[in-house]
C-alpha cells in the first residue's frame, strides 16, 4: 500500500514538475518541451497551425530537436524561420540560447555572446532551473572561447548550486581550470564570496615555491575556508598534487660548456642558475648542493653519469649542446633524471629526460594565441629565409590553422633591397598601380588614384632580427599598410634601449620574457647590479638559468599535473606529454621609442 502511495506521489510530483517546466508564467510564454514527434512532424504541424504563436513554438521545438540530434545545419535553418521578436520573453531566451549553442558549434564565440545579449535574458532568473543551467553553460563556454576567462568562471560559479551529479563535478573542475589559468596579477581576491575563495586558493598554490609549500598552502586555505565548494571537494589536479611524494633534492649537477663557441651562453645560464640558488638561500630555504661539470671537455656521456652517480647527484641540469641532447633522447633510459637545456628533434625520449629551452616555436605559437585572443582571423607571414625561418613558420601555421585561422600570404625575407617589392607583392599593390595606369590611358588624362592594398590581411606575423624589423615597419607605412597590426617574436627586440631603433618600430607588438619586461623584479635588479649584461639581450639566458633552477624540484609535479604552470622569468612554464617544457610569454609594444607592457590576456 505504502509503495503504491509513494508511486502515486512521485507521479503527481513528476506531472507538477512537467507543468512548471512548460509554463513558468503566462507573461513569459510556454517553453518548448521535449517532443514525442519527429522534426518532420513538428514542421508539418507548424505549417498547419491556426495561430502564428503556435507555429513559432513548434518550429522552435523542431530546431531544438535537430540540435540535440547533432544536426546543427538543419537546426540553424529552422531557427531562421522563427520570428524571435514576436515570441514571449521566455521563448526568446530559449531561442537566443539555441542560437548561441549553434554559434559555438561553428566556433564563433562572439556570435554566441551577441545572441546572449538579447534583452529577454534579463528575465532568465524567472525561468525553470534547467533553462538557467543551459543558458549559463553556453554563456560560460562562449566567454571562455572569447578569452574572457574570469567572466566564464563567474558564470560557472553562478550555475554551480543548480547542478548535481556528473554535471556538478564537471562544472566544479571547469571552474578550477579557468581560475588556475589566470595570470597571478589577476588573482587578487577582493571579496569573501565563492569567487574570492577560488582566487585565493589559486593564488596560494601559484605563489608557493616548492611542492611541500604548495601542499601546505592547500591545507591552510582549506582550514580557513572549510565550507567553500573547493574545500568540500578539492579539484582533481590539487588532489593529485597532495598525493605527490616529495623527494627533497640533495645535490644537482650543472653540466654546461666552459670553453668553445657556447661558453658565453653557458656562463649566462650558470650565473642565472646560481642567482636563483643564492636567492633561495637568502629566503631561508635549504637549497641543494650544486656540482659543476664542463660539457665542453666531455668524452663520454656514460663516463659523466658514472662520475655524477659516484658524487651523489640526484638530478642533472644540462647539457646545452644539441648533439649531446640528441644522444640522450635516443637512449632507452638514463641513470639520473636529467633536465636538458635544449631540445632534440625527435618526439619522445627516455622517461628520465626532460627538455627546456628558449624555443622560437613557443613564441610562434604564442603569437597565434595572442592574435586569436585579440579576435583576428586572417594572417600574412614574414619570416627569414632558411631553416630557422621554416621552423618558426611551421609552428605558427600549424597552431593558427588548427584553431580556425587562415593564412593569406607568406613572404621569406632575405635581402633588404627586395623588401619593398616583397611587401608590395604581399599586399598586391603593383596590380592596383597597374589598374590606375590603365585607367589613366583610357581616360587620357591624369587620374588622382592612390594605390589601394588588399583588405583581407588582418595582421602580419613577423619573425625577424631588430635590423630587419627596423626596415620592415617603415616600408609597410610607405606601402599604404601602416595600419596593419604587426605581431612579432622577441627576436625584434634587442633590449639595447636605443630609442632611435625603437622609433622605427612604433606599433609593433612582440612577446618577450618577463625578465626583460620587468626591470623592477628584485632578483633581476640584484643580478644586473652584478652582471650588467643581464639587462640586455643576454638577459633571456639569465632568465632561463633562473627557471632551470626553479624547475629542478618540480619536474614530477609538472608531469603529474599537465594543467599546472610555474610563473617563471622566461615565461609561464608548462609541460607537454613528451616532457618538453613550453613557455607562454607576456606582451609589449613599441610606443614613441619606448617599450610598453601590454595587459595579459588569459591563456
Amino acid at each position: 500500500m505504502i509503495a503504491c502511495l509513494r508511486l502515486f506521489t512521485a507521479l503527481c510530483l513528476a506531472a507538477l514538475l512537467a507543468a512548471c517546466a512548460s509554463s513558468p508564467s503566462s507573461s513569459l510564454g510556454e517553453l518548448p518541451r521535449t517532443p514525442d514527434a519527429s522534426i518532420e512532424q513538428l514542421l508539418d504541424q507548424a505549417a498547419k497551425s491556426k495561430t502564428p504563436e503556435q507555429a513559432a513554438l513548434l518550429r522552435l521545438s523542431a530546431a531544438d530537436l535537430a540540435y540535440r540530434q547533432g544536426n546543427a545545419g538543419q537546426s540553424a535553418q529552422i531557427l531562421q524561420q522563427v520570428p524571435v521578436e514576436q515570441l514571449k520573453p521566455g521563448q526568446q531566451v530559449f531561442a537566443s540560447t539555441l542560437a548561441a549553442e549553434l554559434a559555438m558549434v561553428r566556433n564563433q564565440p562572439k556570435a554566441a555572446l551577441t545572441a546572449l545579449s538579447h534583452p529577454s535574458l534579463q528575465r532568465l532568473g524567472e525561468l525553470p532551473v534547467e533553462q538557467q543551467v543551459r543558458t549559463g553553460t553556453v554563456h560560460a563556454r562562449a566567454l571562455e572561447a572569447d578569452g574572457q576567462t574570469l567572466a566564464a568562471a563567474r558564470e560557472r560559479i553562478f550555475i554551480a548550486p543548480m547542478l548535481s551529479g556528473e554535471a556538478a563535478s564537471k562544472n566544479h573542475e571547469a571552474i578550477w581550470t579557468l581560475i588556475a589559468s589566470l595570470p597571478t596579477d589577476q588573482l587578487q581576491p577582493t571579496t569573501n564570496d565563492d569567487l574570492g575563495g577560488w582566487m585565493g586558493l589559486a593564488l596560494a598554490v601559484k605563489t608557493a615555491g616548492t611542492l611541500e609549500q604548495q601542499q601546505a598552502a592547500i591545507d591552510n586555505w582549506r582550514a580557513q575556508n572549510p565550507k567553500h565548494p573547493a574545500a568540500v571537494q578539492l579539484p582533481l589536479p590539487l588532489t593529485k598534487l597532495k598525493e605527490l611524494a616529495s623527494q627533497p633534492l640533495g645535490k644537482i649537477a650543472l653540466l654546461l660548456p666552459q670553453d668553445g663557441p657556447l661558453a658565453s651562453v653557458g656562463k649566462a645560464l650558470r650565473e642565472g642558475f646560481m642567482a636563483a640558488h643564492y636567492q633561495a638561500q637568502q629566503a631561508g630555504q635549504k637549497p641543494p648542493a650544486i656540482e659543476f661539470y664542463d660539457s665542453s671537455r666531455l668524452t663520454s656521456l656514460d663516463e659523466f653519469y658514472r662520475k655524477a652517480q659516484a658524487d651523489g647527484v640526484q638530478l642533472v641540469v644540462g647539457p646545452l649542446e644539441k648533439p649531446l641532447v640528441k644522444q640522450l633522447s635516443a637512449r632507452p633510459q638514463l641513470p639520473i633524471t636529467t633536465l636538458a637545456l635544449n631540445y632534440s628533434e625527435g618526439e619522445q625520449g627516455p622517461a628520465q629526460l626532460f627538455q627546456f629551452g628558449l624555443a622560437a616555436e613557443d613564441e610562434a605559437r604564442e603569437v597565434s594565441r595572442r592574435a586569436r585572443a585579440d579576435g583576428l582571423h586572417r594572417a600574412a607571414i614574414m619570416v627569414p629565409k632558411g631553416e630557422w625561418g621554416d621552423r618558426v613558420l611551421r609552428a605558427f601555421s600549424q597552431d593558427w590553422q588548427a584553431n580556425g585561422g587562415s593564412i593569406v600570404a607568406t613572404e621569406r625575407v632575405d635581402q633588404p633591397v627586395q623588401l619593398a617589392q616583397q611587401i608590395a607583392d604581399m599586399f598586391q599593390l603593383r596590380q592596383s598601380e597597374g589598374r590606375a595606369k590603365s585607367l589613366q590611358s583610357t581616360v587620357g588624362s591624369q587620374v588622382a588614384a592612390q594605390p589601394s592594398r588588399r583588405q583581407d590581411i588582418e595582421f602580419i606575423f613577423l619573425a625577424a632580427t631588430p635590423q630587419q624589423a627596423q626596415q620592415i615597419k617603415p616600408t609597410l607605412n610607405f606601402q599604404y599598410a601602416g595600419d596593419v597590426p604587426v605581431y612579432a617574436t622577441s627576436h625584434v627586440f634587442s633590449a639595447s634601449g636605443d630609442v632611435n631603433q625603437y622609433n622605427d618600430m612604433n606599433g609593433v607588438r612582440f612577446c618577450e620574457t618577463p625578465w626583460l619586461l620587468d626591470a623592477n623584479d628584485p632578483l633581476r635588479k640584484q643580478v644586473t647590479a652584478q652582471w650588467p649584461q643581464a639587462g640586455g639581450s643576454l638577459g633571456r639566458l639569465y632568465a632561463m638559468g633562473v627557471d632551470a633552477y626553479r624547475l629542478a624540484p618540480r619536474l614530477g609535479q609538472l608531469k603529474a599535473l599537465p594543467d599546472s604552470r610555474i610563473e617563471g622569468q622566461s615565461g609561464s612554464l608548462g609541460m607537454t606529454q613528451n616532457q618538453r617544457v613550453v613557455r607562454q610569454l607576456p606582451w609589449a609594444q613599441f610606443v614613441n621609442g619606448q617599450v610598453q607592457r601590454l595587459p595579459d590576456t588569459p591563456h
